[in-house]
């Protein structure tokens, strides 16, 4: 006992060096995580930005090489030219989608503007204090961010020179707004930050921190924002942003909210567009990180519980093996005893044989019921055995089991914050999930571990029916929740394909989980999926009864990053993907208008019997 207790501060040392050491660890593996999350999403975000300046960059070079602006600076005429280039100006700027287009002379005075018939127009208003008038009038391209004067409104400036034979006449301005970038990218794990070259916000993810800056700004630096009315009215306050360290991938801060006062943490990453002369910075939410290590901690504490455990049964088992080999060794030298007692006795006393017989009969008798009690005993040591094994076995078992009871435990809490809330829906919804666990551990386990695992993309000939009922089982629950019918059509006796099984049961998922969403309004939630077999080729059409795809729109919908879901439901890469996966298998994916809904259909290669 005295060593068992000796060993409890060696026990608790060891402890507390496995905690530090494994929080450290979890500390380590969820930032250098959380920091590739943040790098992918900022990549994307910045991939975004470049797409949308980029699509308007040359647009003001095209416009300055218009004969009909040339002209009209060498001989700008009457009142009706002028608004004929107000008309012409107007018609550019809605065919590119622009928010102003305009034309401004040498002193920086707007002679004709695409929003001449709006209350406050640009025409006669002087912006030759305008950063992007003064770089066109040297002869580049002028690139500015700022407020506008007259519609208070944000925008990015792109001014070019007018010129004729080398002579800077004036210059050419379109502006475009960028509210849709943060509407586009306003439901992201991380929040954005666009800052300008001074260190103002302009672009942000959270509106309270508009027009805020990273840092106190320079006096001159204010003059120079306020001469050139880049912010007007804005106050320009730093953020209430505290640097906690630095670390490999970025720097850990913490920041107080403003709309909700309380302090979080986050991961402050940067990168710079050197093009626009920008920097981007993505805040990353610091709890992932911070639930990681609590969770190692968790299972450390765990598996030291059930380690203490251990040794404490296997020291009690010791101590009972002491005490049975203490009892044998009594019984034998009692034994022992009692026949060096005999010898004196048959010695010193023969006339009393008879009685010393008896004597001997009797120990003999208790003799044999201590064999028994050995026997016994050794009976119980075996058994003992059997519980040992039995209990490594349950670690095992236990291990095993850990996931599916983690996740079952995880939909329990849930269902009891619904149940006092009284949101007896949220409850019933949990417990399906529960049971529905327990029911599929196997047979959905092992087809999501097939359905995720990285393919090597090799064709085979491949059972469309397994296909189909391989993307099912997965999007049952998905249908089951939704209210959707779904009705397949299909030859029983169909070919094979050539196709990746994987692959293709990826793309199915995809255009089932589109149909899905697209009937999410609809009375009557209805899907179809049906498969033709043609000469050479299996056609497989997956239609449902939605709103449909506009056929402008299905020119694009194949295109990256285009979608037609709401803002913050997609980026608009899942057709983009599975089309590059039907190419990879020589088929294809297109879309077919047939008046009702939305249907695509997929043209797969299909392997002809030998006759």
């Amino acid at each position: 006992m005295r060593r068992f207790i000796v060993l409890i501060p060696t026990f608790i040392f060891a402890l507390v060096l496995a905690l530090g050491a494994g929080g450290i660890l979890a500390y380590n593996h969820g930032l250098d995580s959380l920091a590739k999350e943040g790098n992918t999403r900022m990549e994307l975000y910045i991939s975004y930005l470049r797409g949308v300046l980029e699509k308007y960059e040359s647009l003001p070079e095209l416009l300055a090489t218009n004969k009909q602006l040339v002209n009209f600076f060498q001989n700008p005429g009457s009142r009706e030219r002028i608004n004929a280039l107000n008309l012409y100006l107007e018609t550019i700027n809605t065919i590119s989608d622009a928010s102003d287009t305009y034309l401004m002379n040498r002193d920086g005075l707007t002679i004709a503007a695409s929003n001449w018939n709006t209350p406050k127009p640009f025409v006669g208003r002087n912006f030759s204090y305008r950063p992007y008038f003064k770089q066109a009038m040297e002869g580049k391209l002028g690139r500015y961010f700022a407020l506008g004067t007259t519609s208070s409104e944000r925008g990015y400036y792109f001014a070019y020179p007018v010129r004729y034979e080398g002579k800077i006449l004036g210059a050419v301005v379109i502006k475009i707004k960028i509210d849709s970038i943060e509407e586009n990218w306003s439901d992201q794990k991380a929040d954005f930050l666009v800052v300008d070259p001074d260190g103002v916000i302009f672009i942000t993810t959270r509106e309270p921190w508009r027009f805020r800056t990273m840092g106190s700004l320079d006096p001159q630096v204010k003059k120079r924002l306020a001469e050139t009315q880049r912010y007007p009215n804005a106050s320009l306050l730093p953020l209430n942003l505290v640097e906690q360290h630095r670390v490999e991938q970025g720097k850990v801060i913490q920041l107080k909210l403003e709309e909700s006062g309380k302090i979080k943490s986050f991961l402050l990453q940067e990168a710079a567009m050197d093009q626009a002369g920008w920097k981007v910075y993505a805040l990353s939410k610091f709890k992932p990180v911070e639930t990681q290590v609590i969770y190692t901690l968790i299972s450390i504490v765990g598996a030291a519980g059930l380690a203490a455990l251990t040794i404490l049964l296997y020291w009690q088992h010791q101590q009972q093996v002491a005490e049975r080999q203490k009892f044998i060794e009594d019984n034998r030298r009692m034994l022992q005893e009692a026949n060096e007692q005999l010898e004196i006795r048959v010695v010193e006393r023969t006339a009393a044989l008879t009685e010393t017989n008896d004597q001997l009969r009797q120990e003999i008798a208790e003799r044999q019921k201590t064999e028994e009690e050995l026997r016994k005993t050794r009976r119980e040591l075996i058994h003992a055995a059997k519980l040992a094994a039995l209990g490594q076995m349950s670690t095992v078992i236990t291990h095993e089991l850990n996931q599916p009871l983690a996740a079952i435990r995880s939909y329990t809490d849930n269902a009891v914050q619904f149940l006092a809330k009284n949101r007896i829906d949220n409850v019933e919804w949990n417990l399906e999930q529960i049971k529905e666990l327990t029911e599929r551990m196997g047979g959905l386990a092992m087809q999501l571990k097939i359905f995720a695992r990285k393919s090597s993309g090799k064709l085979n000939i491949v059972p469309l029916h397994g296909v189909l009922d391989g993307a099912m089982e997965m999007m049952a629950p998905v249908l089951a929740k939704s209210g959707v019918k779904l009705s397949i059509d299909m030859p029983q006796e169909l070919e094979g394909v050539r196709a990746n099984a994987v692959l293709l049961q990826q793309v199915l998922v995809n255009l089932i989980s589109n149909a899905i969403q697209a009937v999410a309004e609809q009375d009557k939630k209805k899907v179809s999926i049906e498969v033709v077999r043609e000469e050479d080729t299996v056609l497989l059409r997956v239609q449902d009864n939605g709103p449909g795809i506009d056929p402008a729109m299905g020119r694009r919908i194949f295109e990256p990053f285009f979608t037609t879901k709401d803002p913050g439901k997609g980026l608009g890469l899942g057709l983009t993907i599975s089309a590059r996966i039907m190419e990879d298998m020589g088929g294809r994916i297109r879309l077919v208008h047939t008046g009702v809904g939305a249907c695509f259909e997929i043209t797969l290669n299909r392997e002809i019997s030998q006759s």
